[in-house]
């Protein structure tokens, strides 16, 4: 909770809050008791109205006065109890930053046990269990449905599918907490300017067909070894330390067409999986871990 106002703007609420309330009380006490009997109209005489129905005949039924004057003393006397008047805490010291903090820590003793057996199980475990299963259902969709779609088979051309066995960065579940946990960050560099525009089309060109029969005949073999083969290995298989994908398979996460590789190699690509270390704790990425492996 943001801190309480100080300085000018709290007298200026402190004020403002007391005025309105002497006004109020003013102008409630002047309608039920500052009335004079004696004063009459103007004009000497007091207009009837329906025959018997004359000016300042009828005061406001006096249940109104005792509504007002309640919700009156139940406001002072709230503004002495809680935080209400500029920078006064209130006599019982109650804010919403330790409402807060107390929910939190009921939620902890409550159900950290829970979550201590969870973070301890196998995954097979976790993986037998379909409430807890439902439950991983549920992380996946409020956590990462928006990138990888709510089958988890990946969207848009830029989101990897997480259904097939092609992993990027290994398919472990060592390598998946690490993903989930800490992140990863996946930079393809742009080649236009080592390779220029005919050297990316000629690298393109055996990128796609890489491993077919006679490809390693390709004019493109040759520039492949010299600037791709550090990262995806001379043999296109890729390296899942780098996050550098195997060229060899049919699962483009770019597109696979001409078109899509010769972008991927003249431009580059630049992937990032944020880190859910701070938004997720140790059973909830290990449910996710299970859901993935399952």
């Amino acid at each position: 909770m943001a801190d309480l106002p100080s300085g000018f703007w709290s007298g200026w609420i402190v004020v403002v809050t007391v005025v309105s309330l002497v006004t109020l009380a003013w102008l409630v006490l002047s309608v039920y008791f500052g009335r004079d009997e004696n004063v009459g109209h103007p004009s000497g005489e007091d207009p009837v109205w329906d025959s018997d129905l004359r000016e300042d005949d009828n005061a406001p039924p006096l249940w109104w006065f005792w509504l007002i004057f309640s919700a009156m003393i139940f406001s002072v006397v709230y503004l002495m109890l809680y935080p209400g008047l500029g920078g006064f805490r209130g006599m019982l010291g109650w804010s919403q930053h330790s409402r807060l903090e107390g929910s939190y820590s009921e939620f902890d003793q409550q159900f950290d046990a829970v979550r201590a057996t969870i973070a301890a199980s196998s995954l097979s475990e976790l993986q037998n269990d379909p409430a807890l299963m439902t439950t991983a259902d549920r992380l996946f969709n409020r956590n990462c449905s928006a990138c990888h779609g709510e089958d988890g088979q990946g969207q848009a051309d830029l989101f990897p599918n997480l259904m097939d066995a092609d992993w990027q960065w290994g398919a472990t579940a060592e390598h998946l907490e690490q993903s989930i946990r800490y992140g990863r960050m996946a930079t393809m560099p742009a080649w236009i300017g080592p390779l220029g525009e005919e050297g990316v089309n000629e690298v393109a060109a055996y990128v796609q067909v890489m491993g077919d029969p006679g490809s390693e005949a390709l004019p493109g073999q040759a520039r492949y070894a010299m600037f791709c083969a550090a990262c995806h290995g001379m043999d296109g298989a890729g390296n899942p330390l780098l996050g550098a994908p195997n060229l060899l398979d049919d699962n483009w996460l770019y597109g696979g067409s001409i078109e899509a590789i010769r972008e991927s190699v003249a431009a580059g690509r630049n992937g990032i999986m944020p880190a859910f270390n701070e938004r997720l704790d140790d059973a909830q990425i290990k449910l996710l871990v299970a859901r993935l492996t399952r």
